[in-house]
């Protein structure tokens, strides 16, 4: 959009009147950036008002893309970016002595996510807004998040993260456009004499979703798409006997934390009702718009509407959407069920079976009991269709409901006409491997999307310094053409350019270390390697793998004084789930082995160890744009995909990681001599699952450097983990070592000697450093979503 300097600072100066009758000299920084935020707003709102009614008046087929999780983190230089108008506003609140920089800090990233599904979903309706494709986001509006981590004593302590104390400025509440969702009680069937079944209901507990739309604000184009995110409140024409404390408290839960602890019944329940609250409201809407704008039979829906279930939990899309047809509408069984599959799509993310969920039926039955006779149906209806094409032995493997459980991946596969893995490697992995008897029958639904990551976010505003090299050695197409960087290469020899690169890197190493300095109170030198890990506690990512290895050089360093090493800063970020014990224990011996090495003098700063509290998406706005080496250090055929091994390539980081997830297609992107490979390959790794031949007590009772490591944790080394320590060691020894972290030790620390020898030629490692960059265009999001647009949802760029 046009805006002139003048113009933006009679908009901010007047908002600041109208909205906290101040001014510029008397406003603190948190009106400051609420009048800010205002006046941007209102910038694109006739934008987004203009895109709805082109949506509306073309009747083009729109995506919703269901999603438990969103990690949009801060949106305030995300939507000046978009509007083209940073430059202008900064410059504009810098003549009345407002940096911009620090208005944005006041702003707290929404705590509506956890980790990569979350950031993921944020980054495809950041692309789909970019590229004019019409994707919306569904989801709830958290008001406590995940959890504010908080470090103390080594230990992490959860504290609610209350992200809304001073409001969400980019929402509208929509209270004309809340719809009730249902929940237990008891439901029959009454037949009308004509055959027909019509559901009866009595004594549901009535929760009223109120939908809070975010607008998603394109590139530098006409298009503004929408996330709406729901609250859980009670109906206001609730019965007074119900109107009651307990009820008030149950029904504000619904839509109060991401994730409750489901290490019991209740914590488990909740999940499942938060799953159908925010489903069903999110189809009973988008059903409602899509009769009120396309005045078209319900039969129809398929040409205008795709849903999107984004790994497992929407899977009761497919039962809700099916009840929404066959009760509300009254279309036949068939002819609702083939509507659904072509509606639906569904991506798997993991193949970890904890992640695969499997309700128990009996709760089902008690919480959702019309949603319960759906699925039987749906399950009943396909074993009679399929035992005579396909025998029971596949049947019974792939039936959604077995063994008193409902298997929601199960369902989310039958219910839709797409299956997609996020990586070449996982999606194989589906079809050979653990979705094999679903992909014998419907071979023709399984594809691969590599995921992608939004360089808007992870580069443009997380790393102007670097963008600014980039913008002035191959010019500024690559803003919105990532591909464009390929550019880059032809100046890999350029010593001018390497230097360049160099000093943007040296600059954001600055900045993190004065971060670091500022709120861990530790010293770090900007000369060292600054060796990253940020993502999700979990034993299969193997923290405990970079963990052995910093006691290594610890112990060199303390055997040989004199060693001469590159100096090292390994920088760590990660949240464990609430209940997730082994996680929390990794966390403790992290914390207080980084305050044994890091206040040992002898040491100084050759080696140093640093937890970021709190990992969030501001904070990989600062960690990875100043990172040398991203850790991507899953044992093979356990991630996914990965997105934050493409946010450090994008930033210049090399990438030290095993052939897992997108690493390997990292590898092949980057080219030989610019990564660091390691570790057992996926067909390795089955090997030992088949033969069970691995035996980690013999590489500890071997191996004299595993033996000392292992032995710190238990002998007193590692001080303040007298619970932690033991669990540790024996889940490496006595309980054989679930991922192989031993096995793969040794070739871990030879890639590291690699990596540190690389480390050492400054030109040869920003060369590799610039064939990174230059090779990243095809992990870009704006592409995986125009993959999903073209071959799964079949929906179109606005022209």
């Amino acid at each position: 959009m046009k805006l002139t300097k003048k113009q933006f600072k009679q908009d901010f100066e007047k908002r600041l009147t109208t909205k906290f009758a101040t001014d510029v000299e008397k406003a603190g920084p948190i009106e400051t950036f609420a009048a800010v935020a205002s006046v941007v707003k209102a910038y694109y709102s006739t934008i987004w008002q203009d895109d709805n009614e082109y949506k509306d008046e073309s009747k083009k087929k729109q995506a919703y893309y269901f999603s438990i999780e969103f990690l949009p983190g801060k949106m305030l230089k995300s939507n000046l970016l978009n509007l083209g108008i940073m430059d202008t506003v900064r410059e504009g609140l810098s003549d009345l002595g407002i940096d911009l920089d620090t208005i944005a800090e006041m702003e707290p990233d929404m705590a509506i996510g956890n980790g990569g599904l979350g950031r993921l979903g944020s980054c495809f309706l950041d692309s789909a807004a970019s590229t004019g494709i019409p994707l919306n986001g569904n989801g709830i509006r958290y008001s406590y998040g995940l959890f504010k981590q908080k470090i103390v004593d080594g230990y992490q302590v959860e504290l609610p993260d209350s992200w809304l104390d001073n409001g969400n400025p980019w929402e509208v509440r929509r209270s004309d456009k809340a719809f009730e969702v249902r929940f237990g009680g008891e439901v029959w069937l009454e037949e009308d004499g004509k055959g027909n079944l019509t559901p009866r209901y009595r004594n549901q507990e009535r929760v009223l979703a109120v939908p809070y739309d975010t607008p998603m604000v394109g590139f530098e184009n006409t298009t503004v798409n929408n996330m709406c995110l729901w609250r859980s409140e009670v109906p206001k024409d609730l019965d007074l006997r119900f109107q009651n404390l307990d009820y008030m408290r149950q029904t504000a839960m619904l839509s109060a934390e991401l994730y409750p602890d489901d290490s019991n019944y209740d914590g488990r329940l909740l999940r499942l009702k938060q799953e159908y609250f925010f489903v069903s409201a999110g189809l009973q809407r988008l059903i409602k718009h899509f009769e009120n704008v396309n005045k078209v039979p319900i039969t129809h829906i398929a040409d205008f509407i795709s849903v999107h279930i984004n790994d497992t939990h929407p899977a009761l899309c497919v039962p809700e959407f099916m009840r929404i047809l066959v009760d509300e509408y009254g279309i036949g069984w068939e002819r609702a069920w083939n509507i659904t599959v072509k509606v639906m799509s569904y991506t798997n993310h993991t193949i970890l079976s904890e992640a695969l969920e499997k309700w128990p039926e009996d709760m089902v039955k008690t919480l959702l009991p019309r949603i319960y006779q759906i699925i039987l149906e749906i399950d009943r209806r396909r074993t009679a269709e399929l035992l005579p094409k396909v025998g029971a032995k596949l049947v019974h493997s792939t039936r959604i409901v077995k063994d008193g459980q409902i298997h929601m991946a199960n369902l989310s596969i039958i219910g839709s006409h797409s299956t997609n893995g996020v990586a070449k490697l996982h999606s194989d992995l589906l079809k050979d491997v653990e979705l094999h008897d679903f992909y014998l029958i419907y071979p023709e639904r399984f594809n691969n999307k590599t995921n992608g990551i939004a360089d808007r976010r992870w580069s443009q505003i997380s790393n102007e310094r670097l963008s600014t090299v980039l913008d002035e050695t191959i010019g500024k197409t690559w803003r919105h053409n990532l591909n464009e960087l390929k550019l880059l290469e032809a100046y890999k020899n350029d010593e001018n350019t390497l230097e360049r690169l160099q000093a943007a890197k040296f600059d954001n190493k600055l900045r993190l270390a004065a971060y670091i300095k500022e709120h861990n109170g530790i010293t770090v030198n900007p000369d060292a390697i600054f060796d990253v890990q940020v993502k999700r506690l979990h034993a299969y990512k193997r923290q405990l793998l970079n963990v052995l290895h910093i006691l290594k050089l610890y112990f060199d360093l303390k055997d040989q004084p004199e060693l001469d090493v590159v100096p090292r800063v390994f920088i760590f970020g990660a949240k464990a789930a609430p209940g997730y014990h082994y996680a929390k224990s990794i966390i403790k011996a992290i914390n207080e082995i980084a305050n044994l090495i890091n206040s040992d003098k002898e040491i100084g700063d050759k080696l140093k160890v640093v937890f970021m509290e709190n990992y969030n998406v501001s904070k990989a706005e600062i960690i990875i744009p100043a990172a040398n080496v991203g850790e991507q250090i899953s044992l093979a055929s356990k991630e996914a995909s990965g997105t934050s091994n493409m946010k450090f390539m994008l930033n210049g980081a090399l990438t030290i990681g095993t052939l897992d997830g997108a690493n390997i297609e990292i590898f092949e992107a980057a080219g030989k001599g610019n990564y660091f490979k390691f570790g057992l390959n996926k067909d390795e790794v089955y090997d030992y699952y088949k033969n069970g031949n691995y035996n980690a007590r013999d590489i500890y009772e071997q191996n004299p450097v595993v033996h000392r490591i292992l032995d710190a944790f238990i002998d007193g080394t590692i001080p303040n983990i007298t619970a932690e320590g033991p669990e540790i060691f024996d889940s490496l020894t006595t309980y054989n070592d679930e991922y192989f972290v031993l096995r793969d030790f040794n070739d871990y620390v030879r890639a590291q000697k690699d990596l540190e020898k690389l480390y050492k030629n400054r030109t040869a490692w920003t060369k590799a450093s610039l064939m990174n960059i230059a090779n990243v265009g095809k992990f870009s999001s704006d592409r995986t979503i125009r993959e999903y647009a073209d071959d799964i949802w079949h929906i179109h760029e606005k022209k």
